[in-house]
C-alpha cells in the first residue's frame, strides 16, 4: 500500500500547472454529470428509490457480522471458498497463496478498486506471476508503467487518444493508430491471448449476496465474463460492507449505480455469478475464492463514519466536485480521489497520513446533493477537520488563527467593530478595479485569481442606510 496523501497541495498544483491534463479534463468535465441528469430525470420517483437504498444498505451494515455469516453459509455450501483478511498485506497473501496452490502463472483481471489498495499486481509480481489488467483503462494504465487509476469508473479519462496511440505503438511495436475504433480493435487482439492463456481470473465485487452466496458484477466491456468464465480459478476480492441480505436489495441499488456512475439505465453486462462450475455446466471456473478484507472498515462501524461505508462506489460524488474537476483524481495521492476519498483515505490509513485531504473540499454540498445513498460526504468532511484540530494536526499559525476566530465571533461587539475595520481596509487595498491581487496569509486566494474587494461597509451599515430612508 503506496499512499501519497500527505503530499496533496504539492500534486495539486502541479496538475493544475499541467496543460494537456486540464484540457483533458475540460473535454471531460460535463459528461458524466450530464448523462447522469438525463438518466436521473427517467425515473418516476428518485427520492423514494434513493431513500430504499439507503435503509437497505443501512440494514445490512447495521447487522453486518450477521449477514457475513449468512454469506460464508451459502456460498460455502455452493462450493466456494470464504477467506477472510485483517489487513491489505494479508489479503494480497491469500490470494498468492491460492496462486500457488494451483500452480497458476498468469492471471487476468477485473477492474477492481480494492485490488488497487491491497497493491495485488505488486504481489503477484514478486511472487513469480504474471498479472493482466483487461479493463481497458486499467490495460493502458498498466503498460504505461503501471501508472495508478485517476478515476474509479473511468481510470483513463486523464488522457487523450494521442497519448494513448503513442503508448500502443511504442508498447505493441505495432503502427500508430489514431482512429478509436482501431485502438480498441488492438486492444482486443493483445487482451484475447491472455484471456486463452490465463489460469486464474481476480474480479472485485459491486455486491455480495447473503441469501445465494453469489457475487454481483457490473462492467461495460464483457471483460469480466472472459476473467470469471474462461480460468480454472476465480478469486472474488471484495471489502467486507459490499455484502447485501437479497437479490432484491441488490435489484433496488442497481436502478441507481449505473445512472450515476455513466448515466446508463443499466450497464452493457450485469452477472450474478454463484458457485463453481457444477456437473452439467457448460462454463465456469473448476475453484472459486471469496477473500473477505477488512482494512480499517470495521472501525468505522458503530461510528460517526459509518454512513461512508454505504458507497456503492459510482464515482457521482467526484464528478460533481469542482475540486476534483480541476485536478483529477492523481492529486489525492491514494486509491480513491474526490469527496469520498477525501473521507475513506484518512479513515482507512489514519487521518495523520492524510492531513491535507479533508480540506480538499469546498464543502459546497453538490457530492451529498448526487450522492445515491445520500452519504453526507460535507459533515463528514467537517468532523475530520474538528478532529485533525483537536489532536493539534494542523499547522500552529492556522490552528491559532481559528482561534482568534472564534474569540471574536463570540463577542459580538468585537465582531463589529473587527469586521468594520477589516471592509475598511480591504476595500482601500482594493483601489480603483476593486480587486484584491494579494491577501496576507491568504495567498491560495488570490494566486490564481483576484479576489473582489469588499464594498468598505459592513452589512449592518447597509441595513441602516436602507432602513432610513
Amino acid at each position: 500500500m503506496h499512499v501519497q496523501s500527505m503530499h496533496f497541495k504539492s500534486r495539486a498544483a502541479m496538475k493544475l500547472a499541467d496543460a494537456r491534463l486540464q484540457k483533458n479534463l475540460e473535454n471531460v468535465r460535463d459528461k458524466f454529470t450530464r448523462k447522469r441528469a438525463i438518466a436521473i430525470a427517467e425515473l418516476d420517483d428518485f427520492e423514494a428509490i434513493r431513500n430504499a437504498a439507503v435503509e437497505r444498505r443501512d440494514r445490512a451494515l447495521e447487522n453486518l457480522d450477521a449477514w457475513i455469516e449468512q454469506f460464508e453459509r451459502t456460498a460455502t455450501a455452493r462450493g466456494a471458498t470464504v477467506l477472510f483478511a485483517q489487513s491489505h498485506e494479508e489479503a494480497a497473501s491469500l490470494i498468492v497463496e491460492i496462486a500457488r496452490k494451483h500452480g497458476v502463472r498468469k492471471v487476468t483481471k477485473s477492474k477492481s478498486m480494492v485490488s488497487e489498495e491491497v497493491g495485488l499486481n505488486q504481489a503477484l509480481a514478486a511472487a513469480g506471476v504474471q498479472s493482466v489488467e483487461t479493463d481497458l483503462g486499467e490495460y493502458i494504465l498498466q503498460i504505461n508503467d503501471n501508472e495508478p487509476p485517476s478515476h474509479i469508473i473511468a481510470p483513463v479519462m486523464h488522457k487523450d487518444r494521442e497519448e494513448i496511440s503513442d503508448l500502443f505503438a511504442r508498447v505493441h511495436d505495432t503502427p500508430r493508430k489514431t482512429e478509436i475504433k482501431q485502438l480498441t480493435r488492438e486492444a482486443r487482439d493483445v487482451l484475447r491471448q491472455h484471456f486463452l492463456s490465463s489460469d486464474m481470473g481476480v474480479t472485485g465485487a459491486n455486491f455480495l449476496i447473503a441469501e445465494t452466496g453469489s457475487v454481483a458484477l457490473v462492467t461495460n466491456e464483457g471483460n469480466e465474463g472472459m476473467c470469471t468464465i474462461l480460468p480454472r480459478v476465480h478469486v472474488v476480492l471484495a471489502g467486507i460492507e459490499k455484502v447485501l441480505p437479497t437479490l432484491e436489495d441488490v435489484a433496488t441499488v442497481m436502478r441507481l449505480l449505473p445512472r450515476s456512475a455513466t448515466g446508463q439505465a443499466i450497464s452493457n453486462y450485469f452477472s450474478v455469478l454463484t458457485g463453481p462450475r457444477a456437473a452439467g455446466d457448460l462454463d465456469g471456473p473448476e475453484h472459486l475464492y471469496f477473500v473477505l478484507m477488512d482494512a480499517g472498515r470495521t472501525g468505522l462501524l458503530g461510528g460517526e463514519f459509518q454512513d461512508m461505508l454505504r458507497c456503492i462506489r459510482c464515482g457521482a460524488c467526484m464528478n460533481h466536485c469542482p475540486v476534483y474537476q480541476r485536478i483529477g483524481g492523481h492529486a489525492y495521492g491514494w486509491v480513491y480521489p474526490g469527496p469520498m476519498g477525501s473521507v475513506l483515505t484518512p479513515s482507512y490509513v489514519g487521518i495523520e497520513n492524510a492531513l491535507d485531504l479533508p480540506q480538499a473540499a469546498t464543502l459546497c454540498g453538490q457530492c451529498e446533493v448526487v450522492c445515491p445513498v445520500k452519504i453526507p460526504l460535507p459533515e463528514l468532511l467537517r468532523k475530520l477537520r474538528e478532529k485533525q484540530f483537536e489532536r493539534g494536526l494542523r499547522p500552529w499559525y492556522e490552528r491559532a488563527g481559528f482561534m482568534a476566530w472564534g474569540f471574536v465571533a463570540r463577542n459580538p461587539g468585537l465582531y463589529r467593530v473587527a469586521v468594520r475595520v477589516a471592509a475598511r481596509v480591504l476595500s482601500w487595498m482594493g483601489g480603483e478595479k476593486r480587486r484584491l491581487r494579494s491577501l496576507p496569509f491568504a495567498s491560495g486566494w488570490t494566486d490564481q485569481r483576484d479576489f473582489p474587494a469588499p464594498s468598505g461597509k459592513t452589512f449592518l451599515d447597509l441595513y441602516r442606510e436602507r432602513s432610513s430612508r
